[in-house]
């Protein structure tokens, strides 16, 4: 399983979603970002992780919590799993020696929602701005 992450965290990625993938993201995302911030302030709060990480994909994965199944939020097309960074690290997707750059290039979590996208041969880290109230 392991073998996975690191296959999926080694792939040739634009570090840029296009702009396509990037608005069927987004579309989703309105739908359970609630949820997602509330879960994220959880995870600091608790004191779990200062860096809550929500794994998003389309089919089955092995991060961290599952949170939402598809179709289970105002009809959601994406799964979404909460994790934190250092079970990232703990996986070497995010690799050791760039905890740092991770820390300081991580959004203010009460204003961005930070996704881990996994589609199809993609794989990136994304920031998301939380609506607004």
């Amino acid at each position: 399983m392991l073998e996975d992450y690191q296959a999926i965290s080694n792939a040739p990625n634009s570090p840029d979603l296009d702009g396509k993938r990037l608005g069927v993201i987004s579309a989703d995302f309105a739908k359970v970002s609630e949820f997602l911030k509330e879960a994220s302030y959880q995870i600091r709060t608790r004191g779990f992780s200062k860096y809550p990480i929500f794994g998003v994909s389309q089919n089955p994965v092995q991060i961290g919590e599952r949170l939402i199944g598809m179709l289970e939020m105002n009809e959601n097309q994406w799964n979404y799993h909460a994790s934190v960074m250092e079970e990232f690290v703990q996986r070497e997707i995010i690799a050791e020696e760039n905890v740092e750059v991770f820390k300081s290039s991580y959004k203010d979590p009460d204003e961005f929602c930070c996704l881990f996208v996994l589609d199809k041969d993609f794989a990136s880290f994304i920031y998301i701005p939380f609506p607004e109230d």
